[in-house]
């Protein structure tokens, strides 16, 4: 027989990483609706036409995924984000506003496949769409921080800046106006360092002393206040510095005071569309990159819908939470199955699988997930199945229980066995799958 491999940057997922998941991705999701965000859905494919021209040259030229159909003759592109569906949706659906989205969904990326780092992926976003104001900006980082929190991080770092003090800097003391291809390389600094960036500029036709000047600047961090002070005091008198100021003033005021913040001018984020505030969270180690990040996108939904329509959002790498925090020990791979009792049948007999039927439906109706034998194995095959699966609970039927009434239960954590009556039985196993 071939072996039948997958893509390069594909995953499998087998039950104890679904399960794993899910539960986090449950919790993401509780704590948005705990803030007021509601679902939406919207296609994996969108025309190509909907998606070009938002992300910027090298996503586009790179790490879209686009094919032209052969039926209608038509190119459509596979999701990049969900931020620019999101748009598109507006302009199809009339919403009242603010409108609080959130979205938990598979995007595509022609990436260089590495650890954290995958063509296929789910991000989990919220938006809020309707609102100029910092309060919206500080709920996004509040509310993606807090669902971080949750699902277990504690020590992380929240990296802000905003693109109008970048901006304002760039033109009023280096006289740079296309300020979004400085962006694009600044943003690289992660993968290619100082020395990256300094290459990249000057092969750009860049001078020396204007790169220099870049890297100074970019270099800046610390506490926000303080940036903030030194930034106003070299270059208070910029229309845009003084906007990105005032913004972010009053971010600080509303985001958590428990939240670890750092202003880092460095900070720009490579799509296109941002105009704002931006920000993105970052752990220590494992060094894997943002966990989460995003910003303000004024100028995105008018493309769409022809009408101005601020909004701001933020978006949970999901596939590196996962990875760092396996790696960091805060999830395990501990659970193989959502059953929590096997029925296991001591001999196959219509009569015994009746009755063992029974108690399962029974067991299933009180809301316990139960697993039965549908293999007529004998009893060794069915206690390696429930062990390899490591379900708690095996419940044995056989001539005895049948004549009885009864079910021995066996208790996998504690080597204890009862023999009670059916209705007792189902009440001792919810006792001990509640302990």
């Amino acid at each position: 027989m071939p072996r039948y491999s997958l893509p390069k940057g594909f995953r499998d997922f087998p039950p104890e990483v679904m399960i794993l998941r899910k539960k986090i991705l449950s919790i993401v999701e509780d704590t948005f609706k705990k803030y007021g965000y509601d679902p939406i859905e919207t296609p994996v494919l969108e025309y190509w036409e909907t998606l070009k021209g938002k992300y910027g040259e090298e996503a586009e030229n790179k790490l879209l995924y686009r094919f032209k159909d052969p039926w209608s003759n038509k190119w459509y592109a596979l999701r990049y984000d969900l931020t620019v569906p999101l748009a598109r949706f507006l302009s199809h659906h009339v919403v009242p506003l603010p409108f609080r989205r959130y979205h938990i969904s598979r995007v595509w990326r022609h990436e260089n496949p590495q650890r954290g780092r995958y063509r296929e992926f789910w991000q989990c976003d919220i938006d809020i769409v309707g609102s100029p104001y910092p309060e919206a900006d500080a709920e996004i980082i509040n509310v993606v921080a807090d669902a971080l929190k949750n699902i277990g991080f504690k020590d992380f770092i929240v990296k802000i800046n905003d693109r109008r003090l970048l901006a304002g800097i760039f033109e009023e003391s280096l006289s740079i106006q296309n300020v979004l291809d400085v962006y694009r390389v600044i943003d690289k600094l992660d993968k290619i360092g100082l020395n990256g960036i300094r290459g990249e500029l000057l092969r750009k036709g860049y001078s020396t002393s204007l790169i220099d000047r870049i890297i100074e600047i970019i270099s800046v961090r610390g506490e926000p206040r303080k940036v903030i002070d030194e930034v106003e005091h070299f270059y208070g008198t910029n229309k845009k510095v003084i906007e990105a100021v005032d913004h972010l003033k009053q971010m600080l005021d509303f985001i958590n005071s428990n939240i670890n913040l750092s202003l880092e001018l460095s900070l720009v984020r490579g799509l296109d569309y941002y105009t704002g505030p931006i920000f993105e969270i970052t752990i220590e180690k494992p060094k894997i990159g943002s966990i989460a990040g995003g910003g303000r996108y004024d100028n995105l939904i008018e493309i769409y819908t022809g009408k101005a329509l601020p909004a701001t959002g933020g978006s949970i790498g999901i596939e590196r939470v996962i990875d760092a925090g396996l790696e960091l020990g805060i999830f395990k791979l501990e659970e193989y199955t959502y059953t929590k009792v096997y029925i296991l049948t001591m001999r196959y007999s219509r009569e015994i699988y009746k009755y063992a039927l029974h108690i399962a439906t029974i067991l299933r109706s009180n809301g316990v997930p139960v697993q039965l034998d549908v293999m007529r194995r004998k009893e060794q095959p069915q206690r390696r199945y429930a062990m390899k699966k490591k379900i708690p609970i095996i419940v044995f039927i056989g001539d005895k229980e049948l004549n009885n009434g009864t079910m021995t239960i066996y208790d996998r954590r504690t080597g204890e066995r009862y023999e009670l009556k059916v209705g007792e039985g189902v009440e001792k196993i919810k006792s001990l799958l509640e302990s």
